[in-house]
């Protein structure tokens, strides 16, 4: 027992395990520094987009069935949605977060694309039991960013909290 004490007592092994030692405590703080720099932001961004961003649903019939379907989830508040009918679209200028049910809406979709900022999240859903969205409109959608189209409702809340963390919540 007491040669193996003596063998890993070399000043060989003393300077490796210092040498590791340094290494081990400088990957502990780099890999700190990553997830400081990498993953907090964005955790903050989701959080700050859950409790106060507000979500504004252009729908008539359908704007209680997608607005159950955000609170049922347990993950989005009631009091962050706002019901845009098509007579107050202006009213939804200020709001970072557009979901458009499109064949409600699918003859104001303009007027909607004119009050989306650049920074501003579009989700355009179109159940295809509703028909597909023609392709003029397609290529309007596609000229603007953050602009997404879904056709089934499980993943409309994918999208919504992907655009949540890829989009900036601004304090009002």
């Amino acid at each position: 027992m007491q040669y193996i004490i003596r063998f890993f007592d070399h000043p060989f092994f003393i300077i490796m395990g210092g040498v590791t030692t340094f290494i081990m405590i400088f990957g502990f703080l780099y890999t700190i520094y990553l997830v400081g720099k990498g993953v907090l932001p964005v955790w903050y961004r989701l959080g700050m987009g859950l409790s106060k961003r507000k979500i504004a649903i252009f729908a008539d019939n359908e704007f209680d069935n997608l607005k159950d379907i955000l609170v049922d989830s347990k993950i989005f508040e009631s009091k962050n949605i706002i019901k845009i009918d098509k007579q107050s679209i202006k009213k939804a200028a200020s709001i970072t977060l557009l979901l458009v049910h499109w064949k409600c809406f699918e003859s104001k979709f303009d007027e909607i694309l004119n009050i989306k900022n650049d920074s501003d999240a579009l989700i355009i859903y179109a159940p295809t039991a509703e028909g597909p969205i023609d392709k003029n409109n397609l290529e309007k959608i596609n000229l603007h960013r953050n602009s997404i189209t879904v056709n089934f409702k499980g993943r409309l809340l994918n999208d919504i909290l992907t655009c949540m963390i890829t989009t900036s919540y601004k304090n009002s």
